[in-house]
C-alpha cells in the first residue's frame, strides 16, 4: 500500500475549463474536469470535488486494508464524501471542513480485525491525514520556454 517517492500528473486544457487529467500508470484512463456554470458546462467532477473523492477513497482503502489486507470482499463498503464550501475573510471560497462517511458491511463488522482497525486506519490514510495538516506546496507559473514567470512564496 506503500507509494513513497514522488509521481507527476499531467493535465491539459481542452476548451474553456474543461482540462483532461492523465495520470502517471498507464492502465488508468483520463479523467475530464471542468467547473460548473457560469464558469464551465459541468463535463466533470471540479477540484473540490476530485478532492473530496480523493479523501474518500483513501479512508476506505485504508480500513478494507487494515482489515482484510490484500482480499477484501466484494461489495462490504460504501463512501459518501461531504464538503462544506464556506467563504473566507476576504470572501474567497474555500473548503470549509469535510465529512466523510463510510458505511460497512456485516463482512467489515465480524472480521477479528475490525475492533482494532477501527482505531488505526485513519492515521495510515495519506490523503487525510495530509489535508488536515495542511499540505505545504510551492505554485509556479512558466511559460513554454521554461522562464518562470511567477513562484508563490
Amino acid at each position: 500500500m506503500s507509494e513513497e517517492g514522488r509521481f507527476t500528473i499531467h493535465l491539459q486544457q481542452q476548451e474553456g475549463f474543461l482540462i483532461n487529467v492523465a495520470f502517471d500508470w498507464k492502465r488508468a484512463p483520463d479523467v475530464l474536469m471542468d467547473e460548473p456554470p457560469p464558469l464551465g458546462e459541468q463535463q466533470g467532477p471540479n477540484a473540490s470535488r476530485m478532492l473530496a473523492a480523493a479523501a474518500a477513497n483513501c479512508l476506505s482503502a485504508s480500513l478494507l486494508y487494515c482489515v482484510f489486507k490484500e482480499e477484501p470482499p466484494e461489495n462490504c463498503l460504501r463512501a459518501e464524501a461531504t464538503c462544506i464550501m464556506v467563504r473566507n475573510e476576504r470572501k474567497r471560497l474555500r473548503i470549509g471542513s469535510m465529512e466523510i462517511r463510510l458505511i460497512v458491511s456485516e463482512a467489515v463488522t465480524q472480521s477479528a480485525r475490525f475492533a482494532r482497525c477501527k482505531d488505526l486506519f485513519e492515521d495510515f490514510c495519506v490523503v487525510s491525514a495530509s489535508i488536515r495538516q495542511g499540505i505545504p506546496m510551492r505554485v509556479t507559473v512558466e511559460d513554454e520556454t521554461g522562464e518562470i514567470l511567477h513562484t508563490s512564496s
